[in-house]
């Protein structure tokens, strides 16, 4: 049985997340070319302004398979101006990405990113790119993660060694006393910790080289776990959007059940008022 997760990609403005994106899509065989944000070619930024702009002002999604599981990537905007518009994704998401560019560090708005990710209780990875730049360094900026946004951002550089194995220990009392009876932390307890916003992996690289963006994928079809999902229909809509015609499209995220055409949905507005319509398409 086929299962699902979302996955939402922030970043503060020129970290290279669009590129990140881009780099997983091709990894996975979900696009054949690479595109560039510079060439106004990619294949998430896809209005005109954008890329004319060479900035991601609207909120995409793209399918990304990982073996049994189906990812559904959410790249955002990393602007500051279209901060409503990343928002709206984190009430679909499952887990985020948080890119870093090694260049910038943390920057005040990835500490903005942070805090709205801790407010949504969402599970992250990191990754911090743009490493092929010169005086770039992964220390110093896996350092600065620790210090600015949390002790427990753990380097998944050397996995299953001691070192690793003793910083995943610290981050849950339970992983500590597998840690000292084992010698080692298990896969799920590490899964666990993530979903629990108790670990937060971190991977480096350089997306515009395809450097780091395997490893990437690998922890998250390794640690990632898929959503829970009702028998009863349920749904989020989190955007809606015009198609070329003109027709309006609504944005959302299935909770459980299933949509079938003319089905008719019910709920109720903010003044508790309920309301019907039927699924036309």
């Amino acid at each position: 049985m086929k299962q699902y997760s979302s996955v939402a990609v922030l970043a503060h403005v020129d970290a290279g997340k669009t590129t990140l994106s881009e780099a997983m899509l091709y990894t996975c065989g979900s696009i054949r070319k690479l595109g560039r944000v510079d060439n106004g070619d990619t294949f998430l930024d896809t209005d005109a302004m954008e890329r004319a702009r060479g900035i991601t002002i609207f909120s995409k999604q793209a399918v990304l398979p990982l073996h049994d599981m189906e990812v559904t990537l959410l790249d955002t905007p990393g602007h500051v101006d279209f901060s409503a518009e990343m928002e709206r994704t984190l009430q679909v998401s499952d887990y985020a990405i948080l890119v870093v560019s090694a260049a910038d560090g943390v920057q005040g708005h990835t500490m903005t990113l942070w805090k709205l990710l801790s407010r949504y209780h969402i599970p992250v990875f990191l990754f911090v790119n743009k490493l092929d730049q010169p005086g770039t360094d992964a220390d110093t900026v896996y350092t600065e993660l620790q210090g600015r946004l949390s002790g427990e951002c753990v380097d998944f550089r050397l996995p299953h060694g001691d070192a690793f194995m003793e910083s995943v220990a610290m981050c849950g009392e339970e992983a500590m006393e597998q840690y000292l009876q084992t010698g080692e932390v298990s896969r799920e307890s590490i899964a666990r910790l993530i979903r629990e916003r108790k670990l937060f992996p971190c991977f480096f690289g350089a997306a515009s080289k395809m450097e780091g963006v395997k490893e990437l994928l690998e922890g998250i079809d390794t640690y990632g776990e898929p959503a829970a999902y009702h028998t009863e229909f349920g749904a989020r809509v989190y955007k809606i959007t015009r198609d070329p015609q003109g027709n309006r499209l609504t944005h959302m995220k299935i909770t459980g059940g299933q949509l079938p055409v003319k089905t008719v949905i019910t709920g109720k507005n903010r003044q508790q008022e309920e309301w019907q319509e039927k699924v036309n398409q």
